[in-house]
């Protein structure tokens, strides 16, 4: 049903949309953002030209993790509807041509989910469902993960007269996959909502699923044999739909999470580590984080796919750096303190580029040009803000701006009944920024994000196509073709495009080896320029101040 293509491998070529229910449009005043409100905006994110929405968890839950700790996998959070909703989502979505995947919390519960609350009793059936101890001194080598709130990945337990092994919140029990019948209620979990339509599941930290004695509890074979077998329910019982990967880990790790051979495990992983040495090249004005991080990152399946990003719902990670480049990071991007979460940095894309909107633009085009499937992040397609006085990160999940009206739009309630406060910042609120008044100037950022995105979906290379970076005489130019040869394409002909981006605030020139290209002409994609032929000598560009050049290089005629 529905204009959904039948493209086994769409999400190799679809740009991801994540969405926060509770903060996205409240449909019945009550204060908080519900799947119908969402149901109400599909058709604006059909028209921004987004393929795959990413719902964060919607199930039922205590909130005391923002619904990564659930306390119902079969129930969806009252204020956000109900698992009726969730189907007609699923169906207004697929009738625009718009797929949906949402986030599944493998690795553990919320503590008041009834399997819990059961397993405390060593009596229970249940008990064996989470991992328990008599002492809290196992695994030692397992870091913990939350450093600031946590002191241990145990928890003493007075009913169960135990210690219970966590590696995120204490209020998030860690399930014992060493029993079997944990894997198999997954599966089952996986297959409900399977069922309902979604187009695929976001496997939230998935690394730590197995403990075993002796390792730091990460990335464990066993892991891995468990997503196989979620990889082999999906293959075989549900066509066309993907699992992708969270694994906040190195390159050579979070690719094992493709799988072997063809790819038997998940169908995309994020890229984690890309993204803050991209917000490290921005302010050092050097390319080099980004060019050695691309290096170091190995081949994946083919039927595989990064998925890449600038921010998301959570922290801006700062795990996948050495310590002084984390004290840089923390130095140029959030020198107030309260500022700083976790290993990481609490802010969205707009205040951490200092609003600059030749950057934010940059940025939008890297995210565009490198390899992967870019996934956005609601607001930072019109520049939202953050509020830093919000506790946990609820200061980068504030309300969408819709428009200049009561709440920006997004909810006709009360103001002080709403779930979140709407941003008033005098540069980032919702009066100065909203999603209307950006759709009546064709020159805003959100007209021009849309174009972009437009403009990458009409070339398929950017998702499928090969990534060489080219040596440039200048450190401050990041330059790379992408190129797919036709059996990728589907068509006759090779497509060559050649990205080129000044990281520094000033203007600078670069000369480029492009001699394999001799007699070719470069054309601005934006604007459809010729520009001047490639001949044998070193290729000359000036870029203004944090500008960028998509370049579609075509052959000369016979």
């Amino acid at each position: 049903m529905g204009m959904l293509s039948d493209d086994a491998n769409w999400y190799k070529h679809a740009i991801f949309y994540e969405v926060v229910i509770r903060g996205f449009a409240d449909s019945n005043a009550d204060g908080t953002g519900d799947i119908r409100g969402l149901i109400s905006k599909l058709d604006y994110l059909q028209w921004l030209g987004v393929d795959c929405l990413w719902l964060l968890p919607y199930y039922d839950s205590p909130l005391r993790d923002g619904g990564y700790d659930i306390s119902d996998y079969y129930k969806v959070l009252p204020e956000y509807g109900t698992v009726e909703d969730i189907a007609e989502l699923i169906e207004a979505a697929h009738s625009r041509g718009l797929r949906i995947i949402t986030d599944m919390v493998m690795n553990h519960t919320s503590d008041q989910h009834a399997w819990f609350q059961e397993a405390r009793d060593p009596a229970s059936d249940k008990h064996d469902w989470y991992v328990w101890s008599e002492t809290d001194e196992r695994y030692p080598d397992a870091r913990i993960i939350f450093v600031d709130t946590e002191k241990s990945n145990w928890t003493y337990d007075s009913m169960a007269g135990k210690y219970y092994w966590h590696r995120f919140f204490s209020h998030q029990p860690d399930l014992n996959y060493d029993n079997p019948e944990v894997g198999a209620a997954m599966l089952d979990v996986v297959r409900f909502w399977m069922n309902m339509g979604l187009d695929g599941l976001r496997l939230d930290a998935v690394p730590y699923l197995f403990e075993r004695d002796g390792t730091n509890c990460e990335n464990l074979p066993e892991t891995h044999g468990f997503l196989k077998e979620v990889r082999r329910v999906i293959d075989t019982e549900y066509e066309g739909r993907i699992l992708l990967a969270e694994a906040n880990q190195w390159p050579e790790d979070v690719v094992e999470y493709f799988g072997e051979g063809e790819g038997d495990e998940c169908h995309m992983a994020f890229h984690f580590p890309v993204m803050p040495r991209m917000f490290m090249a921005a302010r050092q004005e050097n390319a080099t984080p980004i060019v050695e991080i691309m290096a170091s990152t190995p081949e994946i399946p083919e039927t595989a796919q990064w998925g890449i990003f600038l921010r998301n719902h959570d922290e801006l990670t700062l795990e996948m750096v050495t310590d002084e480049e984390r004290d840089y990071m923390y130095a140029v991007y959030a020198a107030d303190p309260r500022m700083r979460m976790n290993v990481g940095i609490r802010r969205r894309l707009a205040p951490l580029l200092d609003n600059d909107r030749r950057l934010i633009e940059l940025f939008h085009a890297l995210l565009l040009s490198l390899p992967g499937s870019p996934v956005m992040y609601y607001g930072d397609e019109i520049g939202m803000g953050d509020n830093i006085y919000l506790g946990d990160r609820d200061g980068v999940r504030t309300p969408m701006q819709w428009s200049p009206d009561r709440n920006g739009g997004f909810s006709q309630a009360d103001f002080a009944t709403l779930a979140l406060p709407p941003n008033v910042d005098p540069v980032y609120g919702y009066q100065a920024t909203n999603v209307e008044q950006q759709q009546r100037h064709h020159t805003s950022l959100l007209m021009w994000v849309r174009s972009l995105l437009g403009l990458r979906k009409e070339h398929p290379v950017f998702g499928t196509g090969t990534f060489e970076s080219i040596g440039a005489s200048n450190p401050k130019v990041l330059s790379f073709l992408r190129e797919a040869p036709p059996e990728l394409r589907g068509t006759a002909d090779d497509e060559h495009i050649l990205v080129v981006a000044n990281l520094a605030s000033t203007a600078q020139f670069v000369e480029l080896d492009l001699s394999r290209f001799d007699g070719w002409h470069p054309v601005e994609m934006l604007g459809g320029t010729d520009f001047p032929r490639i001949g044998e000598l070193p290729y000359l560009l000036t870029l203004g101040p944090r500008s960028f050049y998509w370049f579609e290089l075509t052959a000369p005629t016979e």
